[in-house]
C-alpha cells in the first residue's frame, strides 16, 4: 500500500524503520530502570538518611509495580487503542522518573518508583507486538531481532551507565537520563503511529485484576525479599506465600467460571499449542538463561574485588555478542527451523555457563569477556526465534493480551531463577565453609609452610580472622561454580522439551498495518 486518501487527510505508506527506533528507545529506557538504580544505592541511602532495610524498596517498589501493571497491557491496547496506551506510558515513565530524581525523602522516592513501574509496564509488551503487527510474517524474526536489542541491552549496560552518572555527577541522573531518551520515544510514537481505535471493547473485570494482581504482589514481594527475611523462618515469607497461594486460586477459579473472553484473562490463548508452549520455555529462559546477568556482576565484585565500573565493562561484551546473534538470526527465521535454532541457543549458552563453571580466583579479564560473549550470542539465538514461534499461530486481535502474559512470564521465571540461586549460594556457602574447615589443622601439609603456618596460625586473632576470611572466599568461590554448573546442566536438560513448539503455517495471518496521517 503506497499512499491512501482519506476525507481530509492525505496517508502516507508506514514508516517501519522510524517506528522501530521510537519503540526501541522506549524498551530500553524501560529495562534499564530495572538495573541502573542498584549501583546507585549506597549513595541514595546516605542522601536520603535510609536504613539498608528501608533502601531496597527502592528496587522492591519498581518491580512489584511492573508485576501488577504488565497484565493490564492487553486491556488497555484493547480498550484505548495502542498509540493512546504508549503515548501515556511513555509521558508517565518520564514524568515519574523526573519525580525519583527530584525526590527528597525516601517515601516520595519509592511513590515515584512506584509509578514509574505502572507506567512503564506496557511499553515491553505493546512495542513487541506492534513490531509484529507492522512486519510481514518474513520480516518478523529481523523486527524481533531489533527489538530484543533494546531488551537485552538494558539490564546489561544498566550498571556501568549507573556507576558511571553516580560517581561522575549524581544519583539523581540515574533517573534523569531516561528525559531525553523518553521524549525522543514519545516524539516517534506520537509522529510515526497513527492511532487505531481498540479492537475489543471488553468491560474490565475488576475482581479479576484485584486477585492477580495481589497475588503478583505477594509472589514479588516473597521473591524479592525471601532470603534477607530467611525464608519460612520468617512471618512475612509466610503471609505473603499464603496470599499469593489464596489470591491465584481465587483467580484462577473466578476466571474458569466467566465466559471466554469476558475475564481479564483470556484462557482462549492457552488453547493455542504454540503460545502455551511458548510461556513454558520463555519461563525456562528466564530463569535458566537470564540468571547469570545478575550472577556475573556480584561474582566479579564479591569474589575477584572489582570496581562497578570495572564490573560493568566486563559484563557489557555479553551485550555485544547478543546483538551481532540477533542480527544474524533475525535473517535467519523462516529460513532455518526455529527448533534447530533454540536449539543452538541452548547448546552455546550451556557451553558459556560450562566454561565459567572453571573459573578460578585468578583469572585474567580475557577469560570473563569471552565466556561472557559466547552467552550473548546464546540468548541471542534463543530470544528471537521463541519470539516468533510463541505468536507465529496467534490471532493478531489476541496478540496485544498475549505479548502482555508472555513478558510477566518471563520476568517471574527471572525472579523465581535468582531467588533460587541465591538461596542454594548461601547454603552452598555455608555447607562449604563448615567442609572447608574441617581440613584446617595443624595436620594439614600446608601449615609445614613457615609463611603460611604464621600468616594463618589459628592460635592468634589476626591468624584466625585471615584464616576464616580466606575459608569463606573459597567457600563462596565454590557455591559460584556450582550455580553455574546448575545452570548449565538445566539448559541442556530443556533441549529434548524443545520439539513441542511447531514450525508456523505459511498461511498464519501476519500483520495490520499502521499509518501515519497527516
Amino acid at each position: 500500500m503506497n499512499s491512501v486518501t482519506a476525507v481530509g487527510a492525505t496517508v502516507r505508506p508506514l514508516n517501519r524503520g522510524m517506528i522501530t527506533l521510537s519503540l526501541m528507545l522506549a524498551t530500553v529506557m524501560q529495562t534499564l530502570d530495572s538495573t541502573i538504580a542498584n549501583v546507585a544505592l549506597p549513595h541514595i541511602q546516605g542522601s536520603l538518611s535510609a536504613s539498608q532495610d528501608q533502601i531496597t524498596w527502592v528496587l522492591t517498589s519498581y518491580i512489584v509495580a511492573t508485576a501488577i501493571a504488565t497484565p493490564l497491557a492487553g486491556w488497555l491496547s484493547d480498550r484505548f487503542g495502542q498509540k493512546h496506551v504508549l503515548i501515556g506510558s511513555v509521558a508517565g515513565f518520564v514524568l515519574s522518573s523526573m519525580m525519583c530524581g527530584l525526590s527528597t525523602s525516601l517515601t516520595q522516592l519509592v511513590f515515584s518508583r512506584l509509578l514509574q513501574g505502572a507506567f512503564g509496564a506496557t511499553l515491553i509488551p505493546l512495542s513487541q507486538v506492534i513490531l509484529m503487527e507492522i512486519n510481514p510474517k518474513e520480516k518478523q524474526g529481523a523486527a524481533m531481532a531489533m527489538w530484543g536489542i533494546g531488551v537485552m541491552i538494558g539490564p546489561i549496560l544498566g550498571p556501568t551507565l549507573g556507576g558511571w552518572l553516580t560517581e561522575n555527577y549524581d544519583w539523581r541522573w540515574v533517573f534523569f537520563v531516561n528525559i531525553p531518551i523518553g521524549v525522543v520515544a514519545l516524539y516517534g510514537v506520537w509522529r510515526y503511529i497513527v492511532h487505531v481505535p481498540g479492537v475489543r471493547r471488553i468491560r474490565f473485570d475488576m475482581f479479576g485484576f484485584a486477585t492477580l494482581s495481589i497475588a503478583l504482589g505477594a509472589l514479588q514481594m516473597l521473591l524479592d525479599r525471601g532470603e534477607q527475611n530467611d525464608w519460612f523462618s520468617s512471618l512475612e515469607t509466610w503471609i505473603e506465600a499464603a496470599l499469593f497461594a489464596l489470591m491465584f486460586v481465587y483467580f484462577i477459579v473466578h476466571t474458569l467460571m466467566r465466559p471466554a473472553g469476558k475475564s481479564f484473562f483470556d484462557y482462549r490463548l492457552l488453547k493455542n499449542r504454540n503460545y502455551s508452549s511458548g510461556l513454558v520455555f520463555i519461563f525456562i529462559v528466564g530463569v535458566v538463561l537470564l540468571t547469570p546477568r545478575a550472577l556475573i556482576p556480584s561474582f566479579l565484585q564479591n569474589m575477584l574485588s572489582y570496581e562497578v565500573m570495572t564490573a560493568g565493562f566486563l559484563t557489557a561484551p555479553t551485550g555485544f555478542g547478543t546483538m551481532i546473534s540477533m542480527a544474524i538470526v533475525g535473517r535467519l527465521v523462516g529460513k532455518v527451523d526455529l527448533r534447530i535454532l533454540l536449539t543452538s541457543g541452548f547448546v552455546i549458552t550451556a557451553f558459556s555457563l560450562w566454561q565459567m563453571s572453571c573459573y578460578t580466583l585468578v583469572i585474567a579479564q580475557s577469560d570473563i569477556v569471552w565466556p561472557g560473549v559466547i552467552q550473548g550470542i546464546g540468548i541471542g539465538l534463543t530470544f528471537v526465534p521463541l519470539s516468533v514461534a510463541t505468536f507465529a499461530t496467534l490471532a493478531p486481535e489476541m496478540r496485544a493480551e498475549g505479548t502482555a502474559i508472555y513478558s510477566l512470564v518471563r520476568n517471574i521465571g527471572n525472579s523465581i531463577g535468582i531467588s533460587m540461586i541465591q538461596t542454594l549460594m548461601v547454603r552452598n556457602t555455608q555447607a562449604m565453609h563448615a567442609t572447608l574447615a574441617e581440613s584446617v589443622n595443624y595436620a594439614n601439609p600446608a601449615f609445614q609452610d613457615p609463611a603460611i603456618a604464621t600468616f594463618y596460625n589459628p592460635a592468634t586473632p589476626a591468624g584466625l580472622l585471615a584464616l576464616n576470611t580466606e575459608i569463606t572466599r573459597q567457600a563462596g568461590m565454590i557455591s559460584y561454580l556450582n550455580a553455574f554448573w546448575l545452570l548449565c546442566v538445566m539448559a541442556l536438560a530443556t533441549i529434548p522439551f524443545l520439539l513441542l513448539l511447531r514450525p508456523a503455517e505459511k498461511n498464519a495471518p501476519t500483520s495490520v498495518e499502521h499509518m501515519v496521517v497527516d
